[in-house]
């Protein structure tokens, strides 16, 4: 195994601070946009707050001790956590354990403990496609060659959170699985016939459920039906033309008294668009735009490939939940219920999201120790049409 040293670069600081300003936001917004639905339902205007911090300083302990620990040591962890996943989304679906909500079963609750498996899945199923990945050694990777380690899990997987039903989720693991075979380096036409494949069998699952085929049609037209099928988007629509470009003002939100649905996590963006206006709005997406730059920039320094594979799975997964939360709240995209990353109320989805940060975070601090003169494994890359990349000695004047 090569030497490693590690250094707290730049990025490791930026990537941190982007993150605790997305934290800071949840803690200002949370209590703003729950404190009716919190005072209603429990008596204390705080009670999702208080929760909220609680999650946090367990996330945050994930991400310093994630953020510490040599990562490569995680890929032992690999297919266990694809047992646990397994495990626990097939526990969801059985008496006695699931627990049902909002007309869906995703929680397992233990001693009063409530659990959502499905956040578990998108990032143990990360970390299961970066070890299948690196281990193949070949460069383009072939889907073929991946279809009993990969695909079969995949669609176990999905199968078990489509039976709950969460398409939200599963579209976030596909997503992931994309970015991850792109980084490898697998040709553009497998790539796009994954894709096509991908998206036909997200057009059968939207089709063969009512609610979803609702969600569908209420997204293209949401006025057609506006007290039933499209009143979400419209109450959220008239959330940010309340807001305008000043905001109502910080905890003067109306559409939280009953009219926008989850207020403090689906549509917690629609909150800050009422509350803070434009410039509210406006912030979160460039915290959000600098944070999958710096991703990027971070995932392009790795010099291992697991390194390279992981990072890039992991900012996947953050920034198109991110991507798809504000294009469903603002009617841009049909809505799939899934949260906005490290500002809306979960527990479940926080402290893996900062996990997976800590992880990001650890890949920033290490850098290989290589002689002078050695490639480094970025070099030694493959074109995507398979070829090897020619030789630069000669290359010019050699004629």
């Amino acid at each position: 195994m090569p030497s490693v040293s590690r250094t707290k670069t730049p990025i490791y600081y930026t990537l941190l601070s982007l993150t605790f300003i997305l934290l800071a936001f949840g803690i200002v917004m949370i209590p703003s946009a729950s404190s009716v639905v919190a005072y209603l339902g429990h008596k204390d205007s705080f009670f999702f707050l208080w929760r909220q911090l609680a999650y946090l300083a367990l996330g945050v302990t994930l991400l310093f001790v994630f953020s510490k620990i040599d990562y490569r040591w995680l890929r032992k962890l690999a297919p266990l956590g694809m047992l646990a996943t397994f495990i626990t989304l097939a526990m969801v679906l059985m008496p006695g354990f699931g627990r049902a909500a909002g007309g869906a079963s995703r929680w397992i609750e233990l001693a009063g403990f409530r659990f959502q498996p499905s956040e578990m899945a998108k990032l143990s199923f990360v970390l299961y496609t970066a070890d299948v990945l690196a281990r193949s050694g070949k460069n383009p990777v072939k889907l073929t060659e991946l279809a009993k380690p990969l695909g079969i899990p995949f669609l176990i997987v999905g199968a078990l959170i489509m039976k709950q039903p969460d398409l939200g989720t599963f579209l976030i693991i596909a997503i992931s699985v994309f970015s991850m075979l792109f980084i490898s380096g697998t040709r553009l036409r497998e790539l796009f016939a994954a894709a096509a494949a991908g998206l036909f069998m997200i057009a059968m699952l939207i089709l063969v459920e009512p609610y979803r085929f609702a969600r569908l049609t209420a997204f293209l037209d949401p006025w057609a039906d506006p007290k039933k099928k499209g009143f979400q988007i419209i109450q959220s629509l008239l959330a940010f033309g309340s807001g305008g470009l000043h905001g109502v003002g910080l905890g003067l939100s109306r559409q939280k008294f009953g009219y926008l649905p989850a207020p403090y996590t689906d549509f917690i963006f629609a909150v800050i668009g009422e509350e803070l206006g434009l410039p509210g709005t406006l912030t979160v997406v460039f915290v959000f735009l600098l944070l999958a730059l710096v991703i990027m920039v971070a995932v392009r320094r790795c010099e291992d490939r697991f390194a390279r594979l992981l990072g890039g799975g992991i900012g996947a997964m953050i920034i198109s939940q991110a991507v798809i939360n504000m294009g469903a709240v603002t009617g841009i995209m049909p809505i799939t219920g899934i949260p906005l990353p490290l500002i809306s109320f979960g527990g479940t989805s926080l402290v893996l999201t900062l996990a997976g940060i800590g992880i990001l975070l650890n890949l920033t601090t290490r850098t290989r120790n290589k002689k002078r003169g050695v490639k480094s494994e970025n070099n030694d890359l493959r074109r995507r049409n398979g070829r090897p990349r020619l030789s630069q000695i000669g290359a010019r004047g050699s004629a």
